[in-house]
């Protein structure tokens, strides 16, 4: 069955309440491999509520916040969720995440480009993250998704806005981080239960080898080398956060992240290192302070 543009604009994601704790922004850190190095004393606010100076959140987090599921699956979208994949992610950071709080999520798909019958579609879908007492912004989340099963469906053609690139000399710094070989059924706990990321024959019938990370958390592990080796563990200066997902990761891999620093952002590219594959590009994360 084809996609039906009309239908999926109209769709009405239900909005997400939220009541998260300082515990579920520990469980977030800690799926991302923060802590890993029991002695690292940057890394240890994100995964200890009792260290020094107060609990620290990363800021990547605030893509997980009021997430309403996989709705491509549980909601009548007609399209063919088992194919589709994370293309890109972004997230504006409106101020630094509270430890804890009730949020709201407003979700919507923004948009759908037709790529051709055997190229897909790529759908936008964004949402927006308030304080609930309040009604006040905490961040913005715009996620692509790549619909492989949903080209031809006869709608707009129009290209994909452009990202910013990577400058054209190497890079000033570079952050190998690992992965553990459970990392993907650890961050399904965050609230993204796709079986493309835990259950063996789903990932199959995706075309993968195995269960594959997810590319949040692929992109929460670029987020922490950016933090580490740019930013000084500096949660609060990160303003935007945005990455370009290119090949999937498997859990237990090694994550190199590339660094390009500018007077108001840090460029990234990452790459998984057993297999030389480039697996996020076109990274930028947005300074609130220069460097």
């Amino acid at each position: 069955m084809a996609l039906d543009l009309e239908k999926l604009l109209a769709l009405k994601i239900p909005d997400t309440a939220q009541s998260y704790t300082f515990k579920d922004s520990l469980l977030y850190a800690v799926s991302l491999g923060y802590g890993s190095d029991p002695l690292h004393t940057q890394e240890l606010p994100y995964v200890f509520e009792g260290a020094d100076g107060g609990q620290r959140v990363a800021p990547s987090m605030g893509v997980i916040l009021a997430h309403p599921g996989y709705w491509p699956r549980t909601l009548d979208t007609g399209l063919d969720w088992v194919r589709i994949v994370h293309a890109e992610q972004g997230l504006a950071l409106h101020r630094p995440l509270p430890a804890q709080a009730e949020v709201v999520g407003i979700s919507r798909v923004v948009s759908a480009i037709d790529k051709g019958k055997d190229k897909g579609a790529l759908i936008t879908y964004e949402r927006k993250i308030l304080e609930r007492a309040s009604g006040e912004p905490l961040c913005t989340i715009t996620q692509v998704m790549m619909a492989r099963g949903d080209g031809g469906f006869g709608g707009p053609a129009a290209s994909a806005p452009l990202s910013p690139g990577i400058p054209d000399r190497a890079p000033d710094r570079v952050c190998e981080l690992s992965t553990a070989p459970q990392m993907a059924l650890l961050y399904r706990l965050n609230a993204d239960w796709n079986p493309l990321h835990a259950d063996p024959a789903v990932a199959r019938k995706a075309g993968f080898e195995r269960p594959i990370l997810h590319g949040l958390a692929s992109w929460g592990v670029a987020v922490r080398a950016v933090l580490s080796s740019a930013l000084e563990y500096d949660a609060d200066r990160m303003a935007s956060i945005f990455g370009r997902f290119s090949a999937p990761v498997y859990p237990g891999e090694t994550l190199r992240t590339d660094l390009w620093l500018e007077p108001d952002a840090v460029a990234f590219r990452v790459w998984a290192v057993e297999r030389n594959v480039m697996v996020i590009n076109n990274g930028r994360v947005g300074l609130r302070n220069r460097i």
